[in-house]
């Protein structure tokens, strides 16, 4: 698995996940955008310092995006998300690329905290953000509307040091 900064090359596999509704479902966000759009979107955030946007890939072949998206640099810190494609689900590239995101969040931007929102119901993605170390801080009803319905959300927040701590390989005494 690798990321890079998402290209306006690759904007043709971010159209097939905007436009579908159950992918945007899981970010609770509006589906259906055009290609121009998207086009248009693209440029106008690209030197956006709030937002960082990577591609995932997988034997150099796109599989997803990870963003860090309100970075907020009097704060320190930022909202992560991330999107697989359905063909490389169950490979491990969510836990992979989530912790390569959080990594440049925490090692490039000097963030302090990355947080993300998920649906009560998104059982597997909760487990995988708990494995990597993201605690639940609060359930907040009703906060998001996809499918035609309200959806209750976790707001899950992960600290630097925690996350340091988690990952850290002990060194051995000579």
């Amino acid at each position: 698995m690798n990321i890079r900064p998402l290209e306006k090359k690759d904007l043709p596999h971010i159209y097939q996940q905007k436009n579908s509704r159950s992918v945007m479902a899981l970010w609770f966000e509006e589906p259906y955008n055009s290609f121009d759009e998207l086009s248009i979107l693209y440029d106008r955030h690209v030197l956006d310092q709030t937002e960082r946007r990577f591609v995932i890939e997988k034997d150099g072949v796109f599989a997803g995006v990870v963003e860090l998206m309100e970075i907020n640099t009097i704060h320190r810190h930022a909202e992560i998300q991330i999107i697989i494609d359905k063909k490389f689900q169950g490979h491990g590239l969510a836990q992979a690329g989530m912790r390569a995101g959080i990594e440049y969040g925490f090692n490039v931007l000097n963030l302090h905290k990355i947080y993300l929102y998920v649906d009560v119901e998104n059982a597997a993605a909760v487990h995988i953000y708990k494995k990597i170390g993201f605690v639940e801080e609060g359930c907040l009803k009703d906060h998001f509307f996809a499918e035609g319905q309200y959806h209750d959300s976790y707001m899950m927040g992960l600290f630097a040091d925690d996350f340091r701590g988690k990952i850290a390989v002990p060194v051995k005494a000579d």
